[in-house]
């Protein structure tokens, strides 16, 4: 087999990464040279690795600063409405080779580098990860990024930096052990602090209200400090900005009365005030009611609406006023996005603005609220919904709880006028739960404050309208929307997988990279025998790659023929990692049977991240590492089967499995995954897809057939009908010889020897409390899987399924998603124009 291309060698070959200029290249060396002369080593005389790396990242950088400052410039002069998507998380993954791609100076710096004598892929390799997100929905955040600047939106994104990220995660001895994830140590090259832009945001105290109106007084005063990351669009000169806000105590932090005489005290104390930006919560899909998280939902949301109001005063509208004072207009100027219920408490801080300081009346701060926010909503799981104990609310935030407390009182008068004497509803509907512990309904708030109200796939925003806020679709329905979610081309085909995109762009050319819905051109070529070749080749050179990195990374060996079957996102019971185990061990079973028979060669590779505190997800986890031990190291086995659990799954990680992967997992049970966004990935970068028909994976059957998916299992309707029914664990082990084999396998101790009673817990759940009926699928999902063997048998029709499907996976950009935000939504339209360079003079 011929050794793989490099990637370098492959981006080479694609115009799309822009021509290597010589007076480009030189530029760039010299820009480098420069930068670690001077800016790194100075009085060091040998470099590391790092100093180069850093060295690029500080010259690409140059390239980005001249579009970012006239970007902003440009915005302050136009003054559009401006979009400001809130956020608690942002995943950004890694940078320098993001902002290569966009400035279309990748190959200049790959040839650059190589005259240098140094390996970009190398260079690449040690910049950290950004974590600062958990999952799919800080990821998405960072492809809306991406779009919004792509697509010439006045955008912003806020949020908070997080000190330490989500953890990295180590395996030893089959469990997962979470470490500080340090990001910052060595320093972020991509980041501005801006100190002149610093906010106080209060927190504690207590109200008064007076003759001159409502005063919060008696406050601790944290202080918000704004660090600017740039944001790029692709090729159009944009550069927006991503500000995350950091925590630091002010200089009189604690030296008043308490601390008299206790100055060192005093200054250790500080420490409480900047833990707020320390660390992110490592929970997906999952509430954690700590009041440190609810300073960091407030802290962010204090800082950037301060912000957003000082940029509107300020902006030069064309008025001879030094500042707007009338904030009727406020709504036409500014959109805020929220980004699930973690910034809610925009809606009343917002109010607390408008009313408390800008002594505007109710009525009218009420309509200018609802016309600024909407709100996405991300979970249909309740253990996710955010209710905040009343009691702390009234502790950390007592005006906002006032506020809270008036917001729900008219909107329940409002109700109340509609259903008369509906007291039920009056209770479904309220955003105070009563009870042991009153609680506030951060979703209801959501609702209520906002002009509208989306869900993130067409199944979830219908389970959103029919079952979640059912009431309050019913009294506003025109407030409900729908956005799918979407990806971005430019990191998950561009970027990730060169070798794809170089041979799609030889046939239908580079516009594709910015309008993804182009791909459906590749029908054409569904049956051209040369083009079928070339996807084939370019999914083995990944696969090749891949194995490589394996080998080289964590010393297992792996068959580069095999089906490379991957299941990668956060470990959940939702997301049913078990059904996959399950299949797995029926299959090792089947081969210890009958070990002459013929299998598909398969490596299972599972990867995810665990909850620190979600006991259930860490056994699997532990389940997934054991089913290995014994698999890999079966004779009767061979090469045949293989099972790897990937460490430490993030975004960088992302980008190389995702291209090399034959077969998607995509198995949650209906009516439980939002939307998912790993699965477009999947289907872009030519592996076809095993899934429930849950999430977004209902829409890429649509587009691309169903035929072309290998689909399984209960519908939304099958698993209502089962809960009605109730479901019985048992009477799937009693029917089906092959689960029981399996289950009994882990009771008994096959997996686990040494301990044999590892996997009781397991076992437990799946008999008698499955709240996602594994055992209901797993009939189903075996025949599929069937299915994917007889198919991976006939590499030709394999490979046209392929391609059938990423010429169908156009729709799942996250151009088109902004698009229908920000038409739908924002009431802003999208721009096409190209901003002049830096070195082209002004208009």
């Amino acid at each position: 087999m011929a050794a793989p291309r490099s990637a370098s060698e492959q981006r080479k070959q694609i115009s799309v990464r822009g021509i290597a200029g010589l007076g480009d290249v030189a530029e760039v060396r010299k820009s480098f040279n420069r930068h670690l002369h001077f800016t790194l080593v100075k009085d060091r005389n040998v470099a590391t690795p790092r100093d180069y790396f850093f060295a690029l990242a500080h010259a690409v950088r140059d390239h980005l600063v001249g579009r970012w400052i006239r970007t902003q410039q440009r915005y302050y002069e136009r003054d559009p409405k401006r979009i400001y998507y809130l956020s608690l998380e942002f995943y950004m993954g890694r940078t320098l080779q993001n902002t290569m791609v966009n400035l279309g100076m990748q190959n200049v710096c790959d040839e650059a580098i190589y005259q240098l004598g140094l390996d970009l892929e190398e260079l690449e390799e040690i910049e950290e990860d950004a974590g600062l997100g958990n999952g799919g929905l800080g990821r998405l955040a960072a492809c809306f990024l991406d779009s919004m600047a792509t697509l010439g939106l006045a955008a912003y994104g806020y949020g908070i930096r997080y000190e330490f990220g989500i953890f990295n995660q180590k395996v030893v001895d089959g469990w997962q052990v979470e470490e500080a994830d340090d990001w910052l140590r060595y320093g972020n090259p991509w980041e501005k602090a801006r100190p002149e832009y610093m906010l106080p945001v209060h927190f504690y105290g207590r109200v008064e209200h007076t003759a001159e109106g409502v005063k919060w007084i008696d406050t601790q005063v944290v202080l918000a400090m704004p660090y600017d990351t740039p944001v790029p669009g692709y090729k159009n000169n944009t550069v927006n900005t991503m500000r995350l806000w950091s925590a630091k105590a002010p200089n009189d932090f604690n030296l008043q009365e308490f601390n008299v005489g206790d100055y060192i005290e005093a200054v250790l104390d500080r420490n409480l005030a900047e833990n707020i930006s320390r660390v992110l919560y490592p929970n997906d899909n999952f509430f954690e009611g700590k009041e440190l998280r609810l300073k960091q939902e407030y802290f962010v949301v204090a800082a950037t609406l301060q912000d957003i109001i000082r940029r509107f005063k300020s902006s030069n509208f064309g008025s001879r006023d030094p500042v707007r004072t009338c904030f009727e207009t406020f709504p036409d100027k500014v959109a805020i996005q929220l980004n699930d219920t973690h910034p809610a408490l925009s809606i009343p801080e917002l109010m607390r603005i408008l009313v408390d300081v800008e002594k505007m009346e109710w009525e009218k701060a009420w309509e200018v609220t609802k016309r600024t926010c909407a709100y996405t909503n991300h979970t249909v799981l309740p253990e996710a919904l955010e209710r905040w104990p009343v009691s702390m609310f009234e502790k950390l935030l007592p005006r906002h709880l006032e506020i809270v407390y008036t917001i729900n009182q008219r909107h329940l008068d409002h109700v109340a006028a509609l259903y008369p004497g509906d007291l039920d509803r009056l209770r479904r509907m309220s955003v105070i739960e009563e009870g042991d512990c009153k609680r506030i309904n951060m979703a209801h708030l959501c609702v209520i404050g906002s002009h509208a109200v989306n869900g993130v796939a067409r199944i979830h925003s219908e389970i959103v309208k029919n079952s979640v806020f059912k009431d309050f679709y019913e009294m506003e329905p025109e407030k409900f929307q729908n956005k799918t979610n979407g990806i971005t081309p430019r990191r998950w085909l561009l970027l990730c997988n060169p070798g794809l995109a170089g041979v799609i762009a030889e046939k239908i050319g580079e516009d594709f990279v910015t309008d993804l819905s182009q791909l459906k051109k590749l029908l054409d070529f569904v049956d051209d025998e040369v083009f079928i070749r070339d996807v084939a080749k370019v999914k083995q050179e990944n696969k090749l790659k891949f194995s490589a990195y394996l080998e080289e990374k964590y010393k297992v060996k792996i068959n580069p023929s095999s089906m490379f079957d991957v299941h990668v996102k956060r470990i959940h019971e939702y997301k049913r990692q078990l059904l996959n185990c399950l299949h797995i061990i029926t299959l090792y079973n089947r081969m210890r049977k009958d070990p002459s028979k013929s299998f598909v060669p398969r490596t299972v590779m599972i990867g995810g991240k665990a909850a620190p505190g979600y006991h259930m997800a860490k056994m699997i986890i532990k389940l997934i590492t054991s089913i290995g031990d014994v698999v890999n190291n079966d004779p009767y086995v061979g090469d045949r089967l293989k099972v790897i659990f990937l460490e430490n799954y993030r975004v960088s990680f992302a980008e190389k499995v995702i291209p090399a992967a034959d077969l998607s997992q995509q198995i949650s049970t209906a009516g439980t995954e939002a939307s998912g966004t790993g699965n477009m990935k999947f289907m872009l970068n030519g592996a076809l897809t095993i899934g429930t028909m849950d999430g977004a994976n209902v829409e890429m059957a649509e587009e691309a057939g169903e035929e072309n998916l290998f689909i399984f299992g209960m519908r939304v309707e099958d698993v209502e009908a089962l809960d009605k029914q109730g479901y019985n664990a048992r009477e799937y082990y009693e029917r089906l010889p092959e689960l029981r084999q399996a289950i009994d396998q882990l009771s008994s101790g096959f997996f686990s020897p040494r301990d044999p009673g590892c996997f009781r817990d397991v076992v437990n759940m799946l008999l008698n409390h499955d709240r996602f009926k594994v055992f209901a699928d797993y009939q189903a999902y075996m025949e599929c899987q069937g299915r994917v063997d007889q198919l991976y048998r006939k590499p030709r029709e394999w490979t046209k399924k392929v391609i059938k499907n990423i010429a169908s996976s156009g729709k799942f950009s996250s151009d088109r998603t902004i698009t229908e935000y920000a038409r739908e939504i924002w009431g802003v339209a999208p721009s096409a124009v190209k901003i002049p360079p830096p070195n082209i003079p002004r208009e």
